[in-house]
């Protein structure tokens, strides 16, 4: 059976997360997918990293089995909270929905203390999580697919993306290093924060890669809303989408450049100028209704129901673009600008 090979640009977004799992437990499960390397931001990283670890314990459903234990890990220990056992537990319902009328309090408080004050211990449990369920040495040693994890420098301004030896349990803690909870990730005597906000996730590593042209982008964060946010909560969220997805499509908007400048014959495609085939899964507006708050929701039955919608999303990409892989991109880039 013919095969084809791809790489894979996934995208953060807290507990939303789980409709990457879903995506990628499908394509594993679909033997004409190869993959090449994988750029991850935030939960995208986590994603990644679990992929990763579990292809080189096991293959293919070994990475499916290793995606399925850390997300059922992130269920069973609530990772995205940042403290148990004090009064955040009730904020934090309130903010993921089980507490509704505490929920303005808990974004007033998180506005007004930093983790700076409300931890100064620097308690960071996604670190604790990432650092025991990966192995880090085996993640380095995977010679048949590449690993590229985003994280933002906050003295720079700048992505750093790491790679092979470089990817280590606080390079994954600094990908998914939200400011207004966690303290700054150090490395190499650098503060990082979240990768989302200069690469989310990062495309270009994927351009340089001797590896596909092909780049499947699974995307968590809507681009476009329909309607205009009248609400503090909302217009907060509404920027935040923004924000996370602005370095994204100034890569897309390269890549449709170039793209075109080969077409007209301006330029030639080779080792520096690539010729990109974009594709994309996303959510959809069934992903896009669920309120901004839910990515924090780490219930099980929440986290399942959007691995289910990711493998459906997935099944239905198949099923219309597998045979363009490897011919022609699928994501109509002049469409999303013009």
């Amino acid at each position: 059976m013919a095969t084809k090979s791809i790489n894979l640009a996934l995208q953060g977004g807290g507990s939303h997360g789980a409709f990457t799992w879903g995506v990628l437990d499908r394509l594993l499960e679909d033997k004409r997918i190869e993959l090449s390397a994988i750029s991850g931001t935030s939960a995208g990283a986590m994603n990644a990293a679990a992929l990763a670890q579990g292809w080189v314990d096991g293959g293919r459903e070994g990475a499916r089995e290793s995606l399925d234990r850390f997300w059922k890990r992130v269920s069973d220990a609530a990772m995205f909270v940042p403290v148990r056992d004090t009064p955040w537990d009730t904020w934090w319902n309130a903010w993921t929905g089980h507490g509704a009328p505490g929920r303005e309090m808990l974004r007033q408080v998180s506005r007004a203390v930093s983790p700076y004050q409300f931890n100064p211990a620097g308690l960071n449990p996604l670190r604790d999580i990432v650092a025991d369920s990966f192995d880090f040495e085996k993640l380095a040693a995977c010679k048949g697919l590449a690993l590229f994890i985003a994280a933002t420098n906050v003295f720079t301004g700048k992505v750093r993306v790491f790679t092979g030896h470089e990817v280590t349990a606080d390079v994954l803690a600094a990908s998914a290093c939200l400011p207004q909870l966690f303290q700054a990730v150090v490395i190499d005597g650098e503060p990082y924060w979240d990768g989302g906000y200069m690469g989310n996730p990062a495309l270009f590593p994927l351009f340089y890669h001797e590896g596909p042209e092909d780049i499947l982008l699974v995307q968590v964060s809507p681009i476009e809303r329909r309607q205009t946010p009248t609400s503090v909560e909302d217009i907060d969220n509404r920027i935040d989408e923004i924000a996370f997805n602005g370095s994204l499509l100034r890569e897309l908007r390269a890549i449709e450049f170039v793209d075109r400048l080969i077409g007209e014959g301006q330029i030639v495609a080779g080792k520096r100028y690539r010729k990109i085939l974009m594709h994309r899964v996303d959510g959809g507006a069934e992903l896009a209704a669920y309120p901004p708050a839910t990515k924090m929701n780490a219930d099980w039955p929440f986290l399942t129901a959007l691995r289910d919608l990711g493998r459906m999303k997935a099944e239905h990409w198949l099923k219309a673009n597998y045979a363009a892989v490897g011919k022609r991109a699928t994501l109509d880039l002049r469409g999303i600008f013009e």
